[in-house]
């Protein structure tokens, strides 16, 4: 008989799955600390978590019986993954159960901006019949834009066209013909910002994301313009969405998270054309059982040791198979990064080359944890192992894998070449005595980079002078640079350079480097 705990509440309803199986044990646990949770998960072939209970890498260890551990929700960082893929325990959660919950609240704030329900209830409660007081606008007509058109963004594309409104769209990782598929219009995201009556935001928080919607971007919207926030906190600058909504630029703003959580005392509180709940998202009741019915249905799927949706670290292998493999694994999910930092443009396809030694394994594993590597850190929507490769056919992006024996200067070497709408990226990684993982090329130039910390890349014309330019403004910054490589193909030509530092350089030193005469490009990686 296997045995399945079940903590911090998850919905009843939703445990069915595992109840109908007759060699199945569902155990429902009570609040436990950290050392009763590792004193009693021995006996567990699963575990199901919402977001109190924490799955630390003491819990792990002790897990002696663990196959799968299930959040039921999207958020895993209650969870340590890395523990847990270190000891084959599959990691699973339920990213599709709030999707129309967290759709359906847009469009409900949305409505309830254009006419002013809240403050127009408030009143009306308050003893006054002010119908004057609270003219509205129709949504028919209006322009809505929509920041990621991920699942959730989709759904609320979809709902917007209901209410007849025009839909223009930014995401930057989504094909053109899919878009169009679903009558939505890509644009830049200056072009949105000039053109929307209605932002709403669907994107995930990243360093590139946050504060993304912040004072430059409210001079450059309309005026009277109107601005949801279902997604996460710190995409949007909230002191300057304050600063332009008692100016008058923004007429009203509906947030549903907060930079920091829980929020009471925000002054965006004080306004009346201001409305906020507190994170309800996902909180439905038909959303808080349907992640407990997905995460229960792929629990049953992995103690029957069958394919799951839904995992979110690598899937469980034997340790042989997984000491073999590993190392590339990781190796092609930092190649995937490293592109996702140095994208310019839509993405359209992605060709992976395995030469040498690789070609003798199956690469199919290898090429989907680089697309992990390359879709994760840009979408809202969860990418993990098992699904990446149709996240990226859901997008219109071609995925091309090819082998070939002869390994060229290199016992093995990975080769990806991302293609968008505004040319071509290559990037190569290899293997040094197995257990080495090392950049080798980037854009034809090569090099010799880790794969991991920080990093300057920054092609340029070969020519005196420039690297010491980007060293002092580097310094200037009170950033210290651990190393520093150079890549040329010929005297006086294009060459790359790729400094080490210790911290994130900040944007506005980028943009001084990005002027400096000879520099072509400045990107910022951080592995």
């Amino acid at each position: 008989m296997m045995k399945v705990l079940v903590m911090d509440g998850v919905a009843e309803q939703g445990l069915v799955p595992l109840r109908r199986q007759p060699d199945i044990e569902v155990v429902i646990g009570e609040k436990m600390t950290e050392d009763q949770l590792v004193e009693v998960i021995g006996q567990y072939d699963a575990l199901i978590v919402r977001s109190a209970t924490k799955v630390t890498a003491r819990v792990i260890e002790a897990a002696n019986k663990l196959k799968v551990i299930g959040r039921a929700g999207v958020g895993v960082d209650n969870i340590d993954r890395n523990a847990a893929t270190n000891k084959g325990i599959v990691v699973v959660n339920a990213p599709d159960g709030n999707t129309i919950a967290a759709a359906e609240h847009t469009m409900a704030m949305m409505l309830a901006l254009a006419r002013k329900v809240p403050a127009a209830c408030g009143k009306l409660k308050n003893g006054c019949w002010d119908k004057k007081a609270f003219l509205g606008v129709e949504l028919r007509g209006k322009t809505l834009g929509i920041i990621g058109l991920g699942r959730i963004g989709s759904a609320v594309a979809k709902r917007a066209q209901a209410m007849e409104m025009h839909i223009i769209a930014y995401d930057p990782y989504i094909a053109e013909e899919h878009a169009r598929k679903m009558a939505v219009e890509i644009v830049t995201l200056q072009e949105l910002f000039k053109r929307a009556d209605f932002i709403t935001v669907h994107m995930p928080k990243t360093k590139e994301t946050y504060h993304m919607i912040n004072k430059e971007a409210f001079e450059q919207m309309k005026d009277g313009v109107r601005i949801i926030n279902c997604a996460r906190g710190g995409i949007i600058d909230e002191a300057a969405l304050y600063e332009y909504m008692v100016n008058g630029k923004v007429a009203g703003a509906a947030l549903d998270v907060f930079e920091t959580e829980p929020c009471t005392d925000s002054p965006l509180l004080q306004l009346e054309n201001f409305i906020a709940t507190p994170h309800l998202g996902a909180s439905t009741q038909e959303a808080q059982i349907n992640v407990a019915v997905d995460v229960a249905e792929e629990i049953v799927a992995a103690l029957r040791g069958e394919l799951v949706k839904n995992a979110v670290n690598m899937p469980s292998m034997s340790p042989k198979l997984l000491a073999k493999i590993r190392p590339f694994l990781d190796l092609a999910e930092k190649l995937g990064t490293f592109q996702a930092q140095m994208l310019n443009g839509r993405l359209q396809k992605v060709e992976v080359i395995y030469s040498g030694e690789l070609a003798k394994y199956d690469v199919n594993p290898i090429t989907t944890i680089l697309l992990k590597g390359l879709l994760d850190p840009i979408l809202q929507e969860n990418v993990n192992f098992v699904n990446a490769t149709l996240v990226a056919r859901n997008r219109g992006i071609t995925v091309v894998q090819t082998t070939k024996e002869n390994g060229e200067d290199y016992h093995n070497l990975i080769t990806v070449h991302v293609y968008t709408d505004k040319g071509r990226r290559l990037l190569a990684g290899t293997m040094f005595q197995g257990n080495d993982p090392r950049i080798v090329n980037i854009d034809g130039f090569r090099i010799n980079a880790a794969t991991g910390g920080h990093m300057l890349v920054v092609p340029h014309i070969d020519k005196p002078g420039i690297v010491g330019k980007v060293g002092t403004i580097v310094g200037d910054k009170n950033i210290n640079i651990g190393g520093m490589q150079v890549g040329r193909v010929e005297l006086g030509g294009k060459a790359i350079m790729v400094m080490m530092v210790d911290n994130i350089v900040p944007q506005d030193a980028l943009d001084e480097m990005a002027r400096i005469d000879g520099v072509l490009e400045v990107k910022m990686v951080s592995l």
